[in-house]
């Protein structure tokens, strides 16, 4: 195929930036496990630190990484990306880029624990500004702006409240007072939601999550709309040094290629799941973007491909029952993180978001009952079973009326 670019999205996952090793013709990137690369004169190595394509030394680039910078740069539909050791260190590169002293910068409120605690805790000592709103309401962003507004940085699905936000909307707003919109589009993936085609300037990933799938990495990544913006990326990512590994890149490279296929049975067992909660007498509430009485069904629908993986509740008996069920799943792994091939159950109040103050998590929607479970590719059947043993030990009475 010409252009990989109008191919469909399987195969835009499994070809796209890739090409066969020009050196062996290996169809498996290479590892490419070098600290720097030589120069054939001292002309090269001055031409290539002053713009002229080559390797120079891996934490400015490195080939096993570009490749892996090529293939989601074109699944975001960005001008180009860059590898992150972390999904905190890619954050963290949009901070620093994009937020100076002085500057103010609009969070959603319910945005993964880190993400908001280093804006409170260290950004706020060099005299940035941040204001955390519901942004499922776009209004609330509007009125947040201020003169010194510079960002926009929404998290759509959030976590852990799966509220959206509306991108469109939102880059609308940033964009008329000056400011960029960045988007963490890790719940989605790019296989379900392309913020940059909605509007938004920049993308943000946690890879550890549904890109690499395997629960084997952490890394980070983020893509750019335009060329003005990725350069000042660029330049603040490289110096900090947050980069990627060119191992953890190939790691990623192997687990993005069965993305689409890792989505499409996650989400049907996620739609599935939300369904035998609704139903379950033991359960308070679900909450999950593909139940058609979910009030922001019409948005997913709308800029999203499908509702995702991640399904929310709350047990009848709060906290304390949310606790016996979590400790009483045999399939699912009590553990953080999300988007791998098994599925992971936690609490985000005491765990992910911990960091947050209870009034904050209150205002943002985590309440102390609430329990995530990030689904994974296993048989439903067994899923189901293991979560149904698992109300019924926590919620005996509640059970028996299913």
């Amino acid at each position: 195929m010409d252009d990989v670019r109008l191919a469909g999205p399987h195969t835009r996952i499994i070809h796209g930036g890739q090409q066969e090793d020009p050196h062996t013709g290996a169809v498996s990137t290479p590892i490419y496990q070098s600290s720097t690369f030589a120069f054939t004169d001292a002309d090269e190595g001055a031409a290539r630190f002053g713009g002229a394509p080559g390797c120079k030394y891996t934490r400015l680039g490195n080939p096993t990484v570009a490749a892996l910078e090529r293939n989601v740069a074109l699944l975001e539909y960005g001008c180009g990306a860059l590898g992150a050791a972390s999904g905190m260190a890619a954050i963290n590169t949009v901070y620093l880029a994009l937020l100076g002293q002085g500057a103010h910068v609009v969070v959603t409120d319910c945005v993964y624990g880190p993400s908001r605690t280093v804006l409170e805790t260290e950004y706020a000592r060099f005299g940035v500004e941040a204001t955390f709103v519901d942004s499922s309401h776009s209004d609330n962003v509007a009125r947040a702006l201020r003169p010194n507004t510079s960002l926009v940085f929404v998290e759509s699905p959030a976590n852990p409240t799966l509220k959206l936000t509306d991108i469109a909307r939102c880059a609308d707003i940033a964009h008329g007072a000056g400011a960029l919109l960045a988007v963490d589009n890790t719940f989605a993936s790019p296989y379900l939601q392309n913020p940059l085609q909605l509007g938004a300037d920049v993308v943000v990933h946690s890879m550890t999550k549904f890109i690499n799938g395997h629960t084997d990495v952490v890394a980070g990544m983020i893509v750019a709309r335009d060329e003005e913006v990725l350069e000042r990326l660029r330049a603040v990512h490289v110096n900090f040094g947050g980069t990627m590994d060119p191992h953890q890149a190939w790691l990623v490279l192997r687990g993005i290629k069965t993305l689409g296929l890792r989505m499409e049975r996650a989400q049907a067992n996620a739609r599935a799941l939300a369904y035998f909660l609704q139903r379950h007498a033991a359960v308070q509430w679900v909450n999950y973007p593909g139940l058609v009485d979910h009030p922001q069904h019409d948005l997913m629908r709308q800029q999203m491909r499908g509702p995702g993986a991640i399904v929310t509740f709350g047990v009848r008996g709060g906290l304390e029952a949310g606790r016996r069920v979590i400790n009483g799943v045999r399939l699912a792994t009590l553990a953080v993180s999300l988007g791998g091939i098994e599925t992971l159950i936690e609490h985000p109040a005491s765990m992910t978001h911990a960091g947050v103050p209870a009034q904050e998590r209150l205002k943002a929607g985590i309440t102390d009952d609430l329990v995530r479970i990030a689904v994974g590719c296993e048989d439903y059947d067994d899923l189901e079973h293991d979560l149904g043993q698992a109300l019924e030990a926590a919620s005996p009475e509640m059970a028996a009326r299913t």
